[in-house]
């Protein structure tokens, strides 16, 4: 019983250490989410299928391997888009599961494009505009990681609301 309230506790450190990732990106956040799920997987409070941790495994390989391809920082050196993307994912994906469970990663997807496009409305994202490509490759680089980070939250608040 103690193992699995630490177990529990583990997790739900790691997955408020993701939100905190998303926002101020110093390193991957879907890292210390996938662990966080292992976490409460392992502990008795909750439970996921095997489908998941291979989805997210290998969608949290592809995000570590984007980022670590990808150049470092943004044109301005700020890294303010990231707030941006981030709270509209995590808006996105509230809603969503609001919504019905099935809606969340969708709700997770809209609400990073609406983010990205509101940072690109602002002075430090103009060079982020909708019709050049630099808006798509922005968002295959940064929105990526960002929606799975927040889907596998997302995931987790669902494994204690719903019956995954």
């Amino acid at each position: 019983m103690t193992s699995s309230l630490l177990l529990l506790i583990a997790g739900l450190v790691l997955m408020a250490i993701t939100l905190v990732l998303v926002l101020k990106p110093w390193w991957v956040a879907a890292v210390p989410a996938y662990v966080g799920l292992w976490c409460l997987h392992w502990s008795s409070y909750t439970s996921f299928p095997r489908w998941v941790f291979i989805f997210y495994g290998v969608a949290t390989l592809m995000v570590v391997g984007i980022r670590y391809l990808s150049p470092k920082g943004e044109p301005d050196g700020k890294s303010t888009g990231n707030l941006y993307l981030g709270l509209g994912a995590m808006m996105g994906c509230l809603l969503g599961m609001i919504v019905e469970a099935r809606f969340m990663v969708l709700g997770t997807i809209l609400g990073t494009v609406m983010g990205q496009l509101a940072f690109s409305r602002t002075p430090g994202g103009k060079w982020l505009l909708f019709p050049k490509s630099n808006f798509i490759q922005y968002l295959c680089a940064k929105g990526l990681g960002i929606v799975v980070a927040i889907a596998m939250v997302g995931l987790a608040v669902e494994g204690f609301v719903y019956d995954v």
